[in-house]
This record gives structure tokens, C-alpha cells and sequence, in this order.
């Protein structure tokens, strides 16, 4: 079967699926998921043999929310861990007081494009880091 083939096959919803499945669902590039695994210890896909990667329908649902964060709302990355630390969620359903999503390291760095220019500047200050 050619390779054009197996990847129009449909998982089930439940179905584990590999980094590079995640990468084009979501579309991002696959070492910014491996990155943020860096970033946020929420994220936690099984390895197997070899060290590949198999996300659970619930990392994939957590890995959308961090995206939509950083590149919709203009969140930094300690925004998110933030976020994520205090158990606030983006679909309205808090576990933690209000307050702390309106903390100022969690605050929006802006509107539109600055504000995605600006998340994507802290992401590669914090790639140059681990590089160094």
C-alpha cells in the first residue's frame, strides 16, 4: 500500500497516534512538540522501543489548548505553565480562582500578529537556551 494510502486511513477517536500523526493535526512542526514536552510536564506521551512517541487522545486535546494559547491569545510560555499550574482551562471551565488567569506573567502579550511574533520570540530565546 502506498504511503499516500496509509495515511488517509482514519484512526479511531481513541486510537494512540505518533508524533508526526499530532504534528500534522495540529500543524506545528514536530520538535516544537518535543520542545514543549521540555516546557510543560503536563505533556507526557507514551515511548516505546526506540524512544517513539504515542500521544493519548488527551495529550493531543492538552498539546491543542497550549497551541491555541500561545498562537491565538498571545500567551507566553510561563503564561501557559501558568495557566496550566492554576488548572484554568480555555473552555471556561476553571479549577482555579479567576484571579490567577489574570496574574501578569500569564496576561496576553498582545493582539494579532505582535502577539504571535512575540510568543514565537520567547519559544526560540528558550531553543537558543537549551542549544547553549
Amino acid at each position: 500500500m502506498p504511503a499516500d494510502d496509509a495515511r488517509s486511513v482514519k484512526k479511531s477517536a481513541g486510537a494512540f497516534r505518533t508524533i508526526s500523526e499530532v504534528a500534522d493535526e495540529l500543524d506545528l512542526p514536530q520538535h516544537v512538540l518535543r520542545f514543549w514536552e521540555t516546557k510543560f510536564p503536563q505533556i507526557k506521551p507514551m515511548k516505546r522501543g526506540g524512544g517513539r512517541r504515542y500521544y493519548r487522545p488527551e495529550d493531543i486535546v492538552l498539546l491543542d489548548r497550549i497551541r491555541r494559547w500561545l498562537y491565538e491569545d498571545g500567551y507566553t510560555i510561563k503564561g501557559v505553565q501558568k495557566l496550566l499550574k492554576d488548572g484554568v482551562s480555555d473552555d471556561g471551565d476553571d479549577q482555579a480562582t479567576p484571579a490567577a488567569a489574570s496574574a501578569p506573567e500569564a496576561a496576553p502579550v498582545g493582539d494579532g500578529k505582535a502577539a504571535q511574533l512575540a510568543a514565537l520570540l520567547a519559544e526560540l530565546k528558550d531553543i537558543r537556551a537549551l542549544l547553549n
